[in-house]
C-alpha cells in the first residue's frame, strides 16, 4: 500500500463482523469469558480493548514496525519507554527535547537512579563522545522541539548499535506521513499523538511503536502494568485523525513552507529554524531521511523586540502549548513549553528569549501571511 492507503486501510479500518467502514467504540471495561481463562481476545479494557487494539495496529503498520501501543499521553508513553531502563542506567539526551521529558528525566527518572546527558545529537562526534559503559540508549528528536534540528537517524542508530544501545526517535513533528525512523535503524518511536496524528485538538495521546519482538513483549509488559492506557474514545478520535494525517501534512507543508520564506526576508527577524529552507545547516540530510519537512518553525525576533508584544498582535495564531492542529497555533518556549528547562540550560542550546515557536495549521495562506506581517510591526515604544 501506498502512504494514504495505509493510513485509511492499514491495520484494522473496518468492523468486520457488522461491515461497519469505522471500528467501533467498544466502551466497556470487562468483557464475558466463556470458560475460567478462556476468552475471545479480550479480558479487561487496561490489557486490551478492541478500539484501542485497532489503532495500535494501525500505527504498527504505518510506523513499519512489529507492535504498536497506545497510551493516556506522549509523555505516558515516554515514561514507560523508559521504564526500560533501571538503576544506574545512563541515556543520551538531544540537548533541545520537549520540556516535559526534560522534566521526566531530570525531576522523575534522577530519583530513580536513571541518568541522562543532554547534547547535540545532530553532531554524531558529540554523541558517541558521552556514551559511557552505563549508557543503554540514544533518545532523540527529528526534527527538535524547538529549534527543528536534523539528526542523522542512521548515523545515530550505527553508533547505538556499535555499542550496543537502543535508539528511540520521538517522530512527533516529521509523522510516519513523512519519515519513518523504524526503516533507517531506530528501534523505537515515540509520538505524542495529541498532536498531528489526531490533528484536531480534541485528544491526549501517546504512541510507542517497535521493529523488535522482544522489545514488543516488554513494552507491552510495562504498558499493561503502569496502565497509562488511551481510553476507546480517544482510540476511535486518534484513528479518525490519522486517516487524514496525509493531506493535512502536504497542506502544512505548503503553508509552512511559504511562511518560513515571508520570515527569512524580514527585517525583525533574526533566524528562521526550518529545515525545508535551503540555508538550514541539516536541509541536505532532511531531504535523504524524510520525504518532507513538516508544519513546524521557529524564529527569533531581532534583539530588543518583545515577543509578548508579538504574540498579543496576531489574530489567526492562538497562543497556545500544542501543535500539529488544523488551526495555527503560537508559543514562547522560554516562557511555555521549554519553561522547565533552567534558563541557562536553554541558552546553552540556542532556545533564546526572542525564540517562537509556530505550528502553521490550514487556515488560508493570506491570512496566516497577513496576519505575521502586521505582528510583526512594532513601535520603537514598544521595543524592550
Amino acid at each position: 500500500m501506498k502512504k494514504k492507503t495505509a493510513l485509511i486501510h492499514g491495520g484494522i479500518s473496518r468492523d468486520e463482523a457488522t461491515g461497519a467502514v469505522s471500528v467501533p467504540i467498544y466502551q466497556t471495561s470487562t468483557y464475558k469469558q466463556d470458560a475460567v481463562g478462556k476468552h475471545r481476545g479480550f479480558e479487561y479494557s487496561r490489557t486490551g480493548n478492541p478500539t484501542r487494539h485497532a489503532l495500535e495496529e494501525l500505527m504498527k503498520d504505518i510506523e513499519h514496525g512489529v507492535a504498536g501501543f497506545a497510551f493516556a499521553s506522549g509523555m505516558a508513553a515516554i515514561h514507560t519507554v523508559f521504564s526500560l531502563f533501571k538503576t544506574g542506567d545512563h541515556i543520551v539526551v538531544g540537548d533541545d527535547v520537549y520540556g516535559g521529558t526534560y522534566r521526566l528525566l531530570t525531576k522523575v527518572l534522577s530519583n530513580l537512579g536513571i541518568t541522562a546527558t543532554f547534547v547535540d545529537t545532530s553532531n554524531l562526534a558529540l554523541v558517541e563522545e558521552v556514551i559511557s559503559p552505563n549508557t543503554k540508549a540514544i533518545f532523540i528528536e527529528s526534527p527538535s522541539n524547538p529549534l527543528l534540528k536534523i539528526t542523522d537517524i542512521k548515523g545515530v542508530s550505527k553508533i547505538a548499535k556499535e555499542y550496543n544501545l537502543l535508539t528511540v526517535v520521538d517522530n512527533t513533528f516529521a509523522t510516519p506521513y513523512w519519515q519513518q525512523p523504524l526503516t533507517l535503524g531506530a528501534d523505537i518511536v515515540v509520538h505524542s499523538g495529541t498532536k498531528y496524528l489526531g490533528g484536531h485538538s480534541d485528544v491526549v495521546a501517546g504512541i510507542v511503536v517497535t521493529n523488535n519482538v522482544e522489545l514488543a513483549e516488554e513494552i507491552g509488559f510495562y504498558q499493561n502494568s503502569i496502565g497509562g492506557v488511551l481510553g476507546p474514545n480517544d482510540s476511535w478520535l486518534l484513528q479518525r485523525g490519522i486517516k487524514t494525517l496525509g493531506i493535512r501534512m502536504e497542506e502544512h507543508e505548503r503553508n509552512t513552507h511559504e511562511i518560513a520564506k515571508l520570515l527569512n526576508a524580514h527585517p525583525n527577524v533574526n533566524k528562521v529554524f526550518y529545515p525545508g529552507l535551503d540555508t538550514h545547516p541539516n536541509h541536505e540530510l532532511a531531504k535523504q531521511q524524510s520525504s518532507g519537512f513538516g508544519g513546524m518553525l521557529s524564529f527569533e525576533l531581532q534583539e530588543g523586540l518583545d515577543p509578548e508584544v508579538f504574540v498579543g498582535k496576531l489574530k489567526w495564531f492562538t497562543l497556545a502549548e500544542s501543535l500539529g492542529a488544523v488551526e495555527s497555533l503560537v508559543g514562547i518556549p522560554s516562557k511555555m513549553t521549554h519553561a522547565s528547562i533552567p534558563r541557562e540550560k536553554r541558552l546553552a542550546s540556542g532556545i533564546s528569549d526572542e525564540l517562537i515557536r509556530l505550528s502553521i495549521g490550514l487556515e488560508d495562506l493570506e491570512d496566516l501571511k497577513e496576519d505575521l506581517e502586521q505582528a510583526l510591526i512594532f513601535e520603537t515604544s514598544r521595543v524592550r
